[in-house]
């Protein structure tokens, strides 16, 4: 396919400027440009032509399965879009005074106490804007309130599993905390014992993600809470696969202190490609004081916004969160409502459905019930047949499947991470299993089939490694260059394993 400054051709036009009765303004000498830039000169059915096309070779929830390990890849219902373009919210603008925006301001206290109530804290703040920055928020809370009582040089280490996600390290790092590991044990749960050696009067608290990024709900939890809620320590809950227990349990009743949301994932987002995200933050009442402001709150029949907050740790990002993205999560809850626990059953039942049925063809690392997720090994296809994780998720494309994540958690060598959501049907979830099972035998059958793939995509198998480190993001006409004779670029992969 070729690019659109290739199609363009010197005098055509897709459209022209308004002409305008009004005068126009000089520009300034100084801030003219010598020349016009050089932009495609195409006709208009042309360059309908060519976006369309390239709309065609995206892969999204809306072509086919997004099986996306600890991503929530899921339908996002169209209603709830539709509710987020209301021109009420859409023409809201995030200067307008308390008295033009009390919808808005409604809708955000609605949707914190729909959170709290989910789970199982008092206080929710909608200003993160994303799962990560979620966590950066609940770190820095950490820092306010040992510092209010004095602790603050003393507790610098933050204890995260080795299957966290891969923000939790980052977020550590960026609080200015100390990262300590603590390994997984043969159940898939955290090593309590190596977890006890680890946390003493210098720990600030625990990030983890229950259930894991491995699909396992930690059967230890509760003395987990115990060891650090005994040396004056804080939980933190990673809410990234809250999915798989809205309305069965609560991070709250677990004796988690900071719980942040990932509504993007959990509550119906356009998730992925730079879509909009949300993460939300709820802390038990201890920690409410040091909640980022402004807070919104609810004084009688209005609502508002409330500064005086002496002890917070003021904004996060600008103005009081992505809007957009509560009106979508608010529409979503507002429509399961009670039967919210609904869509955690079905994602969960979906997961172990494709589990048992994949488990014998591929190795299953934690020989256990899942919760919303799971992951495989090819640690055997490619001990036995020389097809690896990646040579499974190549050729997945050819059967018309985004692949599931590869290579994570790293503690699982060749790791498939498969989640297939609340949203599948079951023919959906049969056809995946299908071509995975197909897959396997083709790996012992016909390796080269794997090692070769995709077949039947626009590109076949790209060098990674030179795609990442000789990035080309813009056109230089007759200095774009053609790296297509290049060797590969020196790299270092992850670790897959034997």
């Amino acid at each position: 396919m070729k690019l659109i400054y290739e199609l363009s051709r010197p005098g055509r036009r897709a459209g022209g400027p308004p002409r305008t009765e009004l005068p126009v303004p000089e520009i300034a000498p100084e801030l003219r440009r010598s020349e016009p830039p050089r932009l495609p000169e195409i006709a208009e059915p042309d360059l309908l032509r060519h976006f369309t096309s390239l709309s065609t070779r995206n892969f999204g929830v809306d072509t086919g399965f997004y099986p996306l390990g600890s991503c929530t890849m899921k339908h996002n219902p169209r209603v709830n879009e539709r509710l987020a373009v209301l021109p009420g919210f859409r023409d809201l603008h995030p200067l307008d005074d308390e008295e033009r925006s009390q919808g808005a301001l409604r809708l955000c206290h609605e949707l914190q106490e729909a959170l709290a109530e989910i789970t199982g804290l008092p206080a929710v703040s909608l200003q993160p804007a994303a799962g990560s920055q979620g966590e950066l928020t609940g770190l820095m809370l950490m820092r306010a309130y040992f510092r209010e009582r004095n602790e603050d040089e003393q507790r610098r280490k933050i204890v995260i599993p080795d299957t966290a996600h891969g923000t939790n390290p980052a977020s550590v790092t960026m609080a200015g905390y100390e990262l300590t590991n603590v390994r997984t044990d043969a159940r898939g749960n955290i090593d309590v014992e190596d977890l006890r050696a680890k946390v003493d009067e210098h720990t600030a608290g625990l990030m983890i993600t229950n259930q894991s990024t491995l699909g396992l709900f930690d059967e230890n939890i509760e003395e987990i809470t115990s060891i650090f809620h005994g040396v004056g320590a804080l939980m933190y809950y990673d809410g990234a696969n809250l999915n798989a227990v809205c309305g069965i349990s609560r991070p709250g009743d677990m004796g988690f202190d900071i719980v942040h949301i990932n509504l993007h994932k959990t509550f119906s987002q356009p998730h992925g490609g730079g879509g909009p995200g949300g993460g939300p933050i709820s802390v038990g009442s201890r920690l409410e004081p040091y909640l980022p402001t402004p807070a919104i709150v609810r004084d009688g029949d209005v609502y508002r916004l409330d500064y005086d907050r002496p002890k917070s740790i003021g904004r996060v990002r600008g103005f009081c969160g992505p809007f957009g993205v509560f009106v979508r999560s608010y529409a979503f809850i507002r429509a399961y409502g009670p039967q919210l626990r609904q869509m955690s059953e079905a994602a969960v039942l979906n997961a172990n459905y494709l589990l048992a049925r994949l488990k014998d063809a591929y190795d299953l690392p934690f020989d256990r019930l899942c919760m919303h997720e799971f992951v495989l090994s090819a640690r055997r296809l490619k001990q036995e047949h020389g097809a690896s994780a990646l040579d499974v998720a190549k050729r997945l494309m050819d059967y018309g499947f985004h692949p599931p994540t590869i290579y994570f958690p790293l503690n699982v060598p060749e790791a498939l991470m498969i989640e297939p959501t609340e949203t599948e049907t079951k023919e959906t979830l049969d056809e995946f299993a299908d071509a995975m099972l197909a897959i396997a035998r083709e790996a012992a059958e016909q390796p080269e089939l794997l090692k070769e793939a995709p077949h039947g995509t626009p590109v076949g198998r790209l060098d990674e490694v030179k795609a990442a480190k000789r990035v080309v993001v813009r056109y230089g006409f007759e200095d774009h260059p053609d790296l297509s004779a290049e060797p590969a670029a020196a790299g270092v992969e992850a670790p897959k394993g034997a």
